[in-house]
């Protein structure tokens, strides 16, 4: 600190006890204890000052009230074990203040983490054991006498009867309050008794009593604050309406602060009430704080509470995102996003999309990670320096409110505005009620489904991750499970690419509610797959999935609906097994429900039939599969919820069809778990070309296949230099299939994308084999090599109880 001579000394010495003293004889209030902290940054230079008292057992010294610099960046905590061996319980045990340098904390705790430069630290005993103050400088040369002087008269000041003193001996100033959170008692000023129409000896001094007060809509938000089990140490701010004898109900603001017990005080949250029916333009904030009160009330599951909660904010603020996360472990997982799009939020986020939702790393936003670390709700105005996944989210201001749930961080929700926004007092005070509220019912939520949870996190790792990329078309998914009960069903999905440019969709849905459920879910869609991928028709792939559900002896069944969709020609198969059919919608807008046989349930007969219905996809064409959760309820049977998918698909926008399927799942009853499947075919920008040839097993049989090759390449315009390694390719594949198997050997080539691709078919499932190394005696073998040799990549297929062995050439262009 700069010197200021033995006058100046003096003159700051009476200046701090001047101002010490006029906070220590200010009404009790909770701001009290921030005002005099902060004279330890005024006149200490102390960069952080922290008040630390003991808790409810003894054993902890909990913080109170901080100001200045965050904590964090100090590495400073909430709680200090009363026994351990850090600077405020130290300071606390042996009444004598701990003055320590950086040399001196880093050889305390070589393994700190913090974020600021070198700091000094100091810890001072408050009078009659009553906690301690610690403060932070970053000077270079710490705290002088001077400064260290300053400290003391804070401590002496700080440790001045806390408000729950005053309420204590019944001295509160007209608009203050002190409950005791153990009893419910609550002493209060004569000026709330008035707000509230009571006289002094009317009162019982019961919480109880003022709150049947109070409008009955406004009481849900009002008991987020004076519940102790919900809260955390910290700052309260709420506006509520009591009812009145006549006329409308008044308007009441309450601010409060709950303060730790400890020596035989029981946990109180002390503050202030005041009228401010006269204060208000309107009373929009408040009453949706009110209605979201309600509707969390009654919210069975995390989405729902999110939902709630964004559309509960996101209006009033006049706010261009929002965002309501869950924390699960170091990883933030949104549940919902206002809007929808990816593209207007943070390019960490679109890095982490999921099939539905993102989720992103907290470490990789650490100034989020102190705001749940503190607790609190924060605000960063237009301009203030973030990390871009932050940054981005609120360009012109930004609000992350922390959500409470019991001891724990459920998660957080941020606010941005793409403009300058300035916060008004009723926006902090609705950021602020609507997250305890929020906290609260996340609690609930987690608690309601916690078996939900289970079993559906392995239901969503039976599902697929992301949907592939397709040429000619584009697939979104959905998945969502049944709010009622705690048990989920085993709705799947699937799109499988498969050569020659076909794909697989696939929607199913095991019946029951169960774990069982869920296995036998995951069971199918592997099964499915892998005949799908082994290259069997449509009506084959089911056929051996239900003879497979037979064989498990299970008592479930399952109902399905598969389609093989050709890529090239918009064609496709279906095959029903139990299910709901296809809903397409066509370019013009029309829908249509095909009508088409199906068979049984699989697991219900072993030697079922299924039969093949068409379908035809022209470019525009949008095809939905779904379950019955989404079109089945008490109050309509499966063909009135058909009908209806089929108008709403009609009337939606199909160029973005992940806000098409957020649309139809907009009505869903939720009843049961809903699964849907979108896929819109816009044809390929370029057709492949095709050509195919039936080996026969004669004397010149690699010859014809070579005449073949070389005349369809010609057609093609394919470069002699590549014709030349394609032949030799065809020349060996096609050796190899005739004489090391039996029955049928097809050759095919096809070009796309100046990329040569020569694949042989054989009825012999066994995978031809590369050798590790050939002598000059060898006779074969060399083979496989020259087509790896010559090919950009080759490999080999499962294909109908055969195999497919392929090579793809890079033509030069």
């Amino acid at each position: 600190m700069v010197s200021e001579g033995a006058a100046g000394r003096r003159a700051r010495t009476l200046r701090a006890e001047d101002a010490l003293k006029a906070l220590t004889r200010a009404p009790d209030s909770p701001e009290r204890v921030r005002q005099v902290l902060e004279q330890a940054l005024v006149f200490a230079g102390a960069h952080l000052a922290a008040l630390y008292t003991p808790g409810e057992d003894g054993d902890l010294l909990c913080l109170v009230e901080s100001a200045g610099v965050p904590r964090p960046l100090y590495g400073l905590r909430d709680t200090y074990p009363m026994s351990g061996r850090s600077p405020a319980a130290e300071a606390h045990r042996t009444g004598q203040a701990v003055w320590l340098g950086p040399g001196e904390l880093a050889a305390r705790a070589p393994a700190r983490r913090v974020t600021a430069q070198d700091f000094h630290l100091a810890a001072l005993p408050l009078p009659g054991a009553a906690g301690c103050l610690l403060a932070v400088s970053e000077e270079d040369d710490g705290f002088d006498s001077d400064a260290r002087g300053y400290l003391e008269l804070v401590a002496d000041a700080v440790a001045a009867p806390l408000p729950t003193a005053a309420a204590d001996s019944g001295e509160l100033p007209a608009n203050a309050f002190s409950l005791a959170m153990d009893s419910g008692r609550v002493a209060v000023g004569d000026g709330i008794l008035h707000l509230f129409g009571l006289a002094r000896d009317e009162f019982d001094g019961n919480v109880e009593t003022l709150l049947g007060l109070t409008v009955p809509e406004d009481l849900p938000a009002l008991m987020s604050v004076v519940e102790a089990d919900h809260m955390s140490i910290g700052d309260r701010e709420l506006e509520f309406r009591i009812l009145q004898p006549a006329g409308p109900p008044k308007w009441l603001r309450l601010r409060g602060r709950l303060l730790p017990g400890g020596e035989g005080r029981p946990l109180r949250l002390v503050g202030t009430v005041d009228d401010t029916s006269e204060l208000r333009s309107d009373v929009t904030d408040v009453a949706r704080v009110q209605r979201l009160a309600a509707i969390l009330a009654n919210a069975g599951t995390v989405r729902d509470v999110s939902q709630a909660v964004v559309a509960a904010l996101r209006r009033p603020l006049r706010a261009d995102r929002i965002a309501l996360a869950e924390l699960e472990g170091d990883r933030l997982v949104v549940t919902v996003l206002d809007p929808p799009e990816p593209e207007v939020w943070p390019e960490l986020w679109r890095l982490e999309w999921r099939s539905e939702w993102p989720d992103a790393p907290v470490r990789a936003m650490p100034t989020l990670a102190a705001a749940l670390r503190e607790g609190r709700a924060q605000i960063w105005p237009a301009g203030t320096a973030l990390e871009p996944a932050l940054a981005d989210v609120g360009p012109g201001g930004l609000a992350v409110l922390p959500l409470p749930a019991g001891t724990r961080m459920a998660g957080a929700c941020l606010i941005g505005w793409d403009t300058p926004h300035d916060f008004g007092p009723d926006e902090r005070a609705l950021l602020t009620a609507s997250a305890g509220l929020a906290g609260q019912a996340l609690m609930r939520a987690h608690a309601f489904d916690a078996e939900h949870e289970l079993v559906g996190m392995l239901q969503r790792q039976l599902l697929p991750r992301r949907l592939p990329t397709l040429p000619g078309a584009v697939a979104v998914a959905r998945y969502l499970p049944a709010t009622a009960g705690l048990e989920v069903g085993g709705d799947w999905y699937d799109v499988i690419p498969l050569p020659d440019h076909h794909v697989a969709l696939v929607i199913g849905d095991v019946q029951g509610h169960s774990t069982a459920a869920a296995t036998v879910m995951g069971q199918m869609r592997t099964a499915l797959r892998a005949y799908a991928v082994e290259g069997h028709p449509p009506d084959v792939v089911v056929s051996h999935a239900n003879r497979l559900l037979a064989d498990l002896e299970t008592d479930l069944f399952v109902t399905c609906a598969y389609v093989d969709l050709d890529l090239e020609s918009g064609s496709a198969w279906c095959v029903r097994a139990g299910h709901l059919p296809p809903v397409l919608r066509h370019p013009d807008g029309s829908t249509e429900i095909p009508e088409s046989e199906g068979g049984p349930p699989l697991g219900v007969l072993a030697q079922a039939e299924f039969p093949l219905g068409p379908l035809s996809l022209r470019p525009g064409t949008v095809l939905a599969l779904t379950t019955d959760g989404l079109v089945e309820s008490v109050d309509a049977d499966i063909d009135t919820g058909m009908n209806r998918l089929a108008r709403e698909l009609a009337a939606c926008d199909v160029s973005h069809l992940g806000m098409v399927a957020d649309a139809l799942l907009g009505s869903a009853h939720r009843s049961d778990d809903v699964a849907l499947l979108l896929l819109r075919y816009d044809g390929m920008a370029s057709r492949p070309l095709r050509e195919s040839w039936t080996v026969w097993r004669v004397p010149q049989a690699v010859g014809h296949a070579r005449r073949f090759a070389r005349r369809t390449m010609r057609a093609w315009g394919v470069p002699h230099d590549d014709v030349d390694a394609a032949l030799l390719v065809v020349s060996e594949l096609v050796t190899n299939a005739l004489v090391h198997t039996e029955g049928q050997v097809r050759l095919g080539l096809t070009l796309v994308n100046h990329r040569l691709r020569i694949a042989v078919t054989d009825a012999s499932p066994r995978t031809p084999v590369k050798p590790t190394s050939i002598g000059w005696e060898a006779t074969g073998g060399r083979g496989i090599l020259l087509v790896e040799a010559v090919s950009d990549s080759w490999g080999t297929v499962p294909v109908s109880g055969g195999k497919q062995v392929w090579s793809e050439i890079a033509l030069v262009r």
